[in-house]
């Protein structure tokens, strides 16, 4: 890696990292403070209509943004026929939303989904207006200003989402957070981002990204909908309170793993945009931030696990102790999550959105396959049914990153294993250590420095690099 390209990872790194732990941070906070303010059944309804608009947020970037980052002769055009696009689709596809909200709420036999469905859907036309300016802000490698924009929107929308749980609201908190966090963000990218649309609607434009992005798209639809689809048959056949269960233990497993694995993407795919051609090189440097990857997000999901119930029980009360299993279960699935993502933002890094797609659809199928199986064995047997296919997809994802880079299964996994065999490590020493404590607050304050000191020590002894990268990031900070 260049001596400018390394100073300009980390430098991102740094300030994504910032953004992502006070955001964590914020979120986390006020997560908790709703948890112990509303019902698992407040949160089971939100997550029973979660599919459709996910779906239709895929539908709305339709993978131009990451077209428009990876584009070396971006013009004006580019733009504006990306915001253009997106607006339209915004607007339709809140008229979509609208119009089968009534069919969600009778196939879930729940009158009020309609105006939930209804009134989440409108975040889409708000989104419509600051995908580009975003866009704009990772292009430039702008992360301070992301961070300033993130922080500010999320803090604000959770403070009138507490203020409305306080007030009674029940569901419609939530639903409140969620628009007043899309837009305060829209105002303040507009204020601080300095692109305009001033070019015109191209159709050369409109076939590079859509050429680019459509196969991104048919992969997000396919990943959305796997992805909920667990939810959907839970949100069908179980208690509104049972899917609220499940998806807090799967909030929080995804939660750190997705979120620091974002703050790797959004850096790691604009910077390895601009090597994509030198395949040695690129090679080199996804090992590096692989390894980097999941030496963070290795030990927070199996510390995670480790203490799970002192976790859930003291933050958020007993009334979601059912959801304890479940989450030492998802998070043995969500701790592969960030190699899935490098391996796939490689594919699209050497432009083969061809090959992101076949992935998706294999995986998709062994999904399905899944489903069956593990459906009539509760949502203990969907929680296991999770690791599985996590574990036989990342086999299927690292096959074309082997044949692209020589950086396949094997030695990825090679890769791997000191910081896996460390976290297990770590994760079985703070198990065993907070058990004679009878306070679940003890168990946390005594758990989670052990752990820390535990794994930090296992890599400082066994030398691992990855400690020495992450010192140099908190220093140049």
């Amino acid at each position: 890696m260049s001596e400018s390209l390394k100073k300009k990872t980390i430098k991102g790194v740094a300030w994504t990292s910032l953004n992502k732990v006070l955001d964590l941070g914020f979120g986390f906070v006020i997560g908790i403070i709703l948890a112990r303010l509303l019902s698992p059944s407040d949160y089971g309804l939100l997550a029973m209509i979660g599919v459709f608009n996910a779906i239709a947020f895929a539908f709305l970037d339709s993978g131009f943004g990451n077209a428009l980052i990876r584009k070396p002769d971006l013009n004006e055009d580019d733009n504006t026929t990306a915001f253009l696009f997106n607006l339209v689709a915004g607007i339709v596809l809140f008229g979509v939303i609208w119009f089968i909200a009534p069919w969600v709420s009778a196939f879930y036999d729940k009158p009020i989904l309609t105006p939930l469905l209804r009134a989440e859907g409108s975040l889409l036309i708000v989104t419509s207006f600051k995908i580009v300016q975003n866009t704009q802000l990772t292009r430039a490698l702008n992360f301070k200003a992301k961070m300033i924009i993130r922080i500010v929107s999320s803090v604000s929308g959770g403070v009138i989402g507490i203020i409305a749980a306080y007030s009674g609201l029940g569901v419609w908190a939530l639903v409140a957070m969620h628009i007043a966090d899309a837009l305060i963000s829209l105002v303040l990218l507009w204020v601080i981002s300095p692109w305009r649309p001033r070019g015109k609607w191209s159709k050369k434009s409109f076939n590079y990204l859509w050429g680019y992005g459509s196969k991104l798209l048919a992969s997000g639809l396919l990943d959305t909908i796997y992805g909920n689809i667990y939810p959907i048959i839970i949100g069908k056949f179980y208690s509104a309170a049972d899917l609220g269960q499940y998806s807090r233990a799967k909030g929080y497993a995804y939660l750190p793993s997705q979120s620091l694995t974002g703050v790797i993407q959004q850096v790691t795919f604009p910077v390895l945009s601009q090597i994509q051609d030198d395949d040695q090189r690129l090679g080199n440097n996804y090992r590096r931030m692989l390894r980097f990857t999941v030496f963070i997000v290795f030990p927070i999901m199996i510390g995670m696990a480790a203490l799970a119930y002192p976790l859930v029980v003291s933050l958020v009360t007993d009334k979601w102790a059912q959801c304890v299993p479940y989450l030492q279960i998802i998070c043995l699935a969500s701790m592969w999550y960030p190699v899935h993502a490098i391996n796939l933002s490689l594919l699209q890094v050497k432009g083969r959105s061809d090959l992101f797609l076949r992935l998706e659809i294999i995986k998709k199928a062994i999904v399905t396959i899944a489903v069956f199986v593990c459906v009539p064995f509760g949502i203990m047997g969907i929680c296991i049914g999770s690791v599985c296919t996590s574990i036989i997809c990342l086999a299927i994802n690292t096959y074309y990153t082997g044949k692209l880079i020589n950086v396949g299964f094997v030695r990825q996994m090679m890769d791997m294993t000191p910081t896996l065999l460390a976290s297990l490590a770590m994760g079985a020493v703070v198990y065993f250590a907070v058990m004679p404590f009878g306070s679940d607050v003890v168990k946390l304050a005594v758990g989670i420095p052990l752990g820390m000191v535990v794994y930090l020590a296992i890599a400082k002894i066994c030398r691992m690099p990855e400690l020495q990268e992450a010192l140099d990031i908190i220093h140049r900070r």
